[in-house]
């Protein structure tokens, strides 16, 4: 059994190493149209994934976090802009500071919330900032903002791909390989058991709010670079977030790889239904009947059909070993 176990981790790891080769000169093998589709998948799985930090793992379904990846977005726009005219790269880590105090002021007292009230909350944000953004003169208002025009699809193709590689990484080693991957998961399970056993849940819960929406926050500030011009509803309107919770879904709610097989398959669809019949409403009506079939045939998502039984089970257990070592 071992030595199967570590010859299937090493063709996993064969598998992953051969997916980057191939990513790496896709650029050089398609048209730029294609080219476009390529990294716009990858964004959207991207976002998908900083979408399960906390919708996935840690349970709390966030139908906000469309604001996250507009605060990125504006972020950039405004630093790139007159009077700062800082360099791309540089207004990344400057948007990622402004969401995460942001994440800070909002999670504090959003996450003492549960269920249905912690997801009205957290859309009530992002209604918050389409607003804000729309009336306020330095956004732009209802016109919109403008960034300096960058042509050259290869470097937001590699862009988006190192994001989504880091946000997968992240994600791996935090939640699936480490102490604080099994906090979250303890709470997500049993939150009232968890604090019992001596987690700290709030701070816990804070974390991994603040890294998904700083993860969002960084395809938020690539995107507008990208496409040149954003406005309020965007960057931060709801069919943003609802496109990420349905990708989720469909994948696999809180597992590494299924916000990777939802956010391409659905956004490859979306563009293949755009480019057949020039109309994404039957889109739609696709995530409408992908919600449904998800729930009666694939409770666990695509994702799911590839798990071992007990995945949870031996995850809940981990996660009482750990507690019941006094870890804090």
């Amino acid at each position: 059994m071992a030595a199967h176990a570590i010859r299937t981790r090493w063709l996993g790891f064969l598998f992953l190493a051969a997916m980057l080769v191939v990513l790496a000169v896709l650029p050089w093998a398609i048209n730029n149209y294609w080219l476009r589709i390529a990294t716009g998948a990858l964004m959207w799985a991207g976002l998908a994934c900083s979408w399960n930090m906390l919708g996935g793992y840690a349970g709390y379904i966030n139908f906000g976090h469309s604001a996250f990846f507009g605060l990125g977005a504006y972020s950039s726009a405004l630093l790139m802009n007159d009077p700062f005219g800082l360099p791309f790269l540089a207004t990344i880590p400057a948007g990622m500071a402004v969401t995460a105090l942001c994440a800070v002021a909002i999670g504090g007292p959003t996450l003492r919330l549960r269920g249905a009230y912690f997801a009205i909350a957290t859309w009530a944000f992002a209604e918050v900032l389409i607003q804000f953004a729309t009336v306020m003169d330095f956004t732009g208002g209802t016109g919109g903002i403008g960034l300096p025009p960058f042509l050259n699809e290869r470097f937001f193709y590699f862009a988006m791909l190192v994001a989504a590689v880091l946000t997968y990484l992240v994600t791996w080693a935090l939640f699936e390989r480490s102490r604080f991957g099994l906090k979250v998961k303890a709470l997500r399970d049993h939150e009232p058991a968890a604090e019992a056993m001596g987690i700290n849940t709030a701070l816990v819960k804070l974390q991994a709010f603040v890294l998904s929406a700083v993860a969002a926050s960084v395809f938020g500030s690539i995107f507008a670079y990208w496409v040149t011009f954003i406005n309020p509803k965007s960057v931060f309107g709801g069919d943003i977030t609802d496109q990420m919770v349905v990708m989720v879904l469909l994948g696999g709610l809180g597992s590494l790889w299924g916000p990777a097989i939802g956010g391409v398959a659905l956004f490859v669809v979306n563009r293949l239904i755009w480019m057949n019949w020039g109309d994404t409403a039957f889109y739609i009506a696709i995530l409408g009947a992908a919600i449904v079939l998800v729930v009666l045939f694939l409770p666990n998502g695509i994702a799911g059909l590839f798990a071992r039984r007990g995945g949870n089970g031996a995850l809940a257990k981990a996660a009482e070993k750990l507690v019941r070592g006094g870890e804090r």
